[in-house]
C-alpha cells in the first residue's frame, strides 16, 4: 500500500495502543510501533501488513529510560513522522506512601515527561510541513476529583489534558491538530496489569467501551481537531457532573475507589 503519512504510537503492543494502530492502518497510514515487548510489536506489524498492506517500523523502546526520547529519535534515523500518539502508560496501584519514591519518579517520567519531550522533538518538522496529528491519551480521571489510590494517576492525566488544550491553541492555523483523548472504562489488558479487572467486570455494560470503538472515535476527534475528547456519553455526563457539582463528584470517586483500585 502506498501511504502518504506515518503515525508513531507508543505503547502499541496491546490494549488501546494496538486498537489505535489497527484504526490508523485501516485509514492507510504507515506506522511506527513502539513498546518494550518487541515480539508483540512484530506480531501486530505482521497482522496489519496482512490485513491492510501497512508498512510498519518496529522500535523496541524502554520509555522509563532517561534517554528514551533521544534514543527513539536516533532509531528513527530521520524517518518522517506525521503524527504521534502518546499512549504508553499504566496505573500504579496503592496509596502514595505504599510505594517508594523511585516508583513514583518512574511513573511520572513515563506519563508526563516522555509525552511532552517526544511531542517537542517531532513537532517542529510537522509545523514546517504544514501537517501534523498529535494525540495524548489522557483519561476521564483527569476531569474527576482526585481520590485515594489515584494519587498521581489523575494528576498526570489532568496534566496531559491541559497540555493538549494549550498546544491545540498554539497550533491553530499551522495544519497540526492536537487532541487529548479522555476514555473512561475501556476493555483492555490494562486492567489486568494494574489489578482492576475484577472491578471492571463488575461494571454495567453501558459504562465500558470496546477498545476498537474508542480508537475510531478518537481518530475522528483528532481529525476534527477537538482539543479534548471524552469518549462516550456517560463519561461526558460524569465530567459535566463534576464541573457543576464537584462535591458530588468527590463523594462518588471516594466511595467507589476502594472497590475499583488496589489500595494496600
Amino acid at each position: 500500500m502506498t501511504t502518504k503519512y506515518t503515525m508513531l504510537i507508543t505503547g502499541a503492543s496491546a490494549g488501546l495502543g494496538a486498537a489505535l494502530a489497527r484504526e490508523y492502518a485501516s485509514r492507510g497510514w504507515a506506522l511506527v510501533l513502539t513498546a518494550r515487548r518487541e515480539d508483540r510489536l512484530l506480531a501486530l506489524a505482521e497482522e496489519l501488513k496482512a490485513a491492510h498492506g501497512t508498512a510498519c517500523t518496529v522500535i523496541a523502546a524502554d520509555l522509563f529510560s532517561e534517554t528514551a526520547v533521544p534514543d527513539m529519535m536516533a532509531a528513527l534515523d530521520g524517518q518522517q513522522i506525521d503524527g504521534v500518539i502518546n499512549n504508553a502508560g499504566y496505573g500504579h496501584p496503592g496509596t502514595y506512601l505504599s510505594s517508594d519514591w523511585d516508583d513514583h519518579r518512574r511513573f511520572d517520567h513515563l506519563m508526563t515527561v516522555v509525552p511532552a519531550e517526544l511531542t517537542r522533538a517531532l513537532l517542529p518538522a510537522m509545523v514546517e510541513r504544514g501537517f501534523g496529528r498529535i494525540m495524548q491519551v489522557a483519561s476521564l480521571a483527569g476531569h474527576m476529583p482526585g481520590s485515594k489510590g489515584h494519587t498521581l494517576y489523575a494528576a498526570v492525566k489532568a496534566y496531559l489534558i491541559k497540555f493538549s488544550e494549550s498546544l491545540n491553541a498554539e497550533m491553530q492555523g499551522t495544519g497540526v491538530n492536537v487532541s487529548a483523548l479522555c476514555p473512561g472504562f475501556v476493555l483492555t489488558e490494562f486492567h489486568d496489569v494494574n489489578g482492576t479487572r475484577e472491578g471492571i467486570n463488575s461494571l454495567p455494560g453501558f459504562m465500558v467501551m470496546d477498545a476498537d470503538v474508542c480508537a475510531k472515535l478518537a481518530a475522528d476527534a483528532l481529525e476534527e481537531n477537538k482539543a479534548v475528547f471524552i469518549s462516550g456519553r456517560v463519561n461526558r455526563m460524569l465530567a459535566r457532573l463534576n464541573r457543576w457539582m464537584p462535591w458530588l463528584g468527590r463523594k462518588i470517586m471516594n466511595s467507589g475507589a476502594s472497590s475499583y483500585r488496589n489500595q494496600d
